[in-house]
């Protein structure tokens, strides 16, 4: 249903005058400005949590990001008539950020920066993420295991084929990126980080930055979206970024550096931060993506456009690598 929990905003004591779908959700316009209502499927400990979070980014940083309301009772979750969990969150005019405007990437990566010189909490370790080299060993095992599995295939599709011809490569970079992890400073870190209580963002993508029609009050990006929040080290939000930004700019180097440096102007990279993300980099993550992708959903039939990604990044491989040497 198009309205589907617009009810739980009585118990906000707002009224909607214009309601209009968002992603996965709904946006309403109100007498006391843009909300937006979700559907809640995560656990009320970490919600309260995510709160403090944005109230202290709210307290602190020159970014704005979707504040999470409380009802009249106090309470952050809401039920509409059916029992159904939702969160009314403040929202703004805005568009996401163009990858392909690289005043909208920089705005992007220095919002970023001015976050993560805020994003502090005291340590809950429920919610702290695994380290980085159980990561790199689990992905590199499924790699194997995809192998075996599409080797043993008597009848191979064009993806399959594709895959098989790129394996040895793509593996051989995750392989030795894992090495690296294992011999760098990663562990002492790791270790910092979490004693400090440094929070990553989790999904700091273009889709949850937004660039706001009208200033408010000298602020003129928001980022949203902070539900899969973490204490790990903040490299990994500054490297999802500018992945997703460099595979669609064939990996431009100038760029690349230039998105390190403006981030740099806001809040300084260490020494073994900058090790790490260079690390992060040099692991063939997107091919893992779509080798991941594959294995666990209908082998039967193959989407043309995850062959279409697959050739890309093998096309790209030079380009990536030259990229990670860079650093």
């Amino acid at each position: 249903m198009y309205d589907r929990g617009l009810s739980v905003l009585e118990q906000y004591g707002l009224e909607s005058t214009a309601v209009y779908r968002g992603r996965g959700a709904l946006i309403c316009q109100t007498d006391q400005g843009l909300v937006l209502i979700k559907e809640f499927c995560g656990t009320p400990k970490k919600l309260e949590y995510q709160a403090c979070l944005l109230s202290c980014i709210g307290e602190k940083s020159q970014v704005l990001s979707d504040e999470i309301l409380p009802n009249q009772e106090g309470a952050y979750i809401s039920a509409d008539k059916d029992n159904i969990s939702y969160v009314v969150k403040r929202w703004y005019e805005g568009k996401e950020c163009d990858t392909r405007s690289e005043g909208d990437i920089y705005r992007g990566i220095t919002a970023m920066a001015d976050l993560h010189r805020v994003m502090q909490l005291p340590v809950q370790a429920h919610y702290v993420r695994q380290p980085l080299t159980t990561e790199f060993a689990r992905h590199n095992a499924e790699l194997r295991k995809i192998r075996k599995f599409v080797s043993a295939k008597r009848k191979k599709n064009e993806f399959e084929l594709a895959f098989l011809d790129t394996i040895r490569r793509f593996l051989g970079h995750g392989e030795e990126a894992l090495k690296h992890l294992e011999t760098s400073e990663y562990t002492q870190l790791y270790e910092n980080t979490i004693a400090r209580g440094l929070v990553c963002h989790g999904e700091f993508n273009q889709h949850n930055v937004l660039m706001l029609h009208e200033k408010n009050a000298g602020k003129a990006t928001a980022v949203t979206n902070f539900d899969k929040w973490g204490f790990d080290v903040q490299m990994a939000d500054l490297y999802q970024f500018m992945r997703k930004i460099l595979e669609k700019q064939d990996w431009d180097i100038s760029l690349g550096k230039s998105m390190i440096q403006a981030y740099e102007e806001i809040r300084p990279i260490s020494k073994m931060e900058k090790e790490n993300l260079k690390i992060r980099f040099a692991y063939p993550e997107k091919y893992w993506k779509l080798a991941n992708y594959y294995y666990t959903h209908n082998k039967a039939w193959i989407s043309k456009k995850n062959l279409e990604k697959l050739n890309r990044l093998a096309d790209q491989e030079e380009r990536w690598r030259n990229f990670v040497e860079s650093l």
